[in-house]
């Protein structure tokens, strides 16, 4: 996704209305992409390992997000650019809970079409005697009784209610192809193939073309530039599963840490709060460059970037430095990430003279 380096030009229109609605659809614009830089599952604990949902690598793309429709949009309301911040965080593990319901959803429609055929005035053979293999799903039995999915789902309403045709259209692919045929036709059923069997499922709907989207899309702006990070979480989930959990099998918890929020909330008003201070910075140190040509997206990152440098002491200094780095590779100008390199090289060398950035554990900065 590119930016043009000249002043005001952006791939992306504001709406003119003040409003959470003029956030959410500018915000969500602009990273359908940026899932090609989260692929990092983190951590461990003593008892093995431990995943979750949201981590910092996602949270300073939602701050990027916001921020960019704060300042690029008529709306420079703060308090509702911090809602829309903490409801996009909110949707992505939204997101999450939906997709695993879908599981359920699909095989809750087939079994629901299957009875209709079975009990309908004139059945067929076939019909009186269907395949029932993929409603008999061992791994979505469990899903469905799972406590923690059924309490979230009911606490967010969140419900598949109003995309039957989907559901429909994904189970009439499924059926046509090879992969669900041969499954239908293994001799033995086992859990682990019928965990397996989803997985390729899920693969498949969520190819390009596929009717899951435009469902997706209906529910959540946000969820379409969120769809292919928020998916790997889902096949995580499903390599955690075991049959011996039941109904008691944790699903992934939304933060490592709840400081996690508060991590992204801090970068959001820092940024906004020390705009001018920050742009002075950055305008000392590109004294060679006129302003006005540089893509808004590299000043805005190099902001964002510097918020950090001075506000979390427990970050690295060379940790931010490549993490701005890889998000100007995907959302500014394919010079960008040299560029904002060398500036913040230089705008770190100075607030390191001034005794302007504390850290408590820190690194060499490798701007090569």
């Amino acid at each position: 996704m590119v930016f043009e380096t000249v002043k005001d030009s952006t791939l992306f229109s504001f709406t003119p209305n003040a409003s959470a609605t003029s956030f959410q659809q500018s915000a969500s614009a602009l990273c359908f992409h940026y899932s090609l830089i989260f692929c990092t599952f983190v951590t461990s604990n003593l008892s093995g390992s431990f995943y979750f949902m949201i981590n910092r690598i996602l949270l300073r793309i939602k701050v990027v997000q916001v921020l960019y429709a704060f300042f690029r949009g008529d709306n420079h309301d703060k308090v509702i650019a911090e809602k829309e911040l903490c409801h996009s965080i909110q949707k992505a593990y939204d997101l999450y809970f939906y997709l695993l319901q879908l599981i359920v959803e699909l095989t809750r429609y087939s079994e629901q079409r299957i009875d209709a055929a079975r009990n309908k005035y004139l059945p067929t053979e076939e019909e009186k005697n269907p395949q029932t293999r993929f409603i008999d799903n061992l791994f979505a039995k469990q899903l469905a009784e799972n406590k923690q999915l059924a309490d979230y789902l009911k606490k967010r309403k969140l419900s598949w209610i109003n995309h039957e045709s989907t559901l429909k259209q994904m189970e009439q692919e499924i059926y046509k192809c090879d992969f669900f045929i041969e499954y239908l036709a293994e001799p033995v059923q086992s859990y682990e193939s019928d965990k397996t069997i989803w997985k390729k499922i899920l693969k498949f709907e969520l190819r390009d073309e596929s009717p899951i989207f435009s469902a997706l899309e209906e529910e959540n702006a946000y969820w379409m530039s969120d769809i292919d990070i928020i998916s790997s979480f889902v096949f995580k989930t499903l390599k955690l599963f075991k049959q011996s959990n039941g109904a008691d099998q944790k699903l992934l918890p939304m933060y490592k840490d709840p400081s996690d929020k508060d991590f992204a909330l801090k970068l959001f008003h820092t940024t906004i709060d020390r705009n001018e201070e920050f742009s002075k910075l950055i305008d000392t140190h590109t004294k060679n460059w006129d302003m006005d040509r540089i893509a808004f997206m590299d000043v805005l990152i190099m902001k964002i970037a510097i918020a950090e440098l001075l506000s979390f002491p427990a970050i690295p200094t060379n940790v931010t430095f490549n993490e701005y780095i890889e998000l100007a590779k995907m959302f500014s100008t394919p010079r960008s990430s040299v560029f904002i390199n060398g500036v913040l090289d230089k705008i770190v060398m100075e607030l390191k003279a001034n005794n302007q950035i504390e850290k408590l554990v820190d690194f060499s900065i490798n701007t090569k």
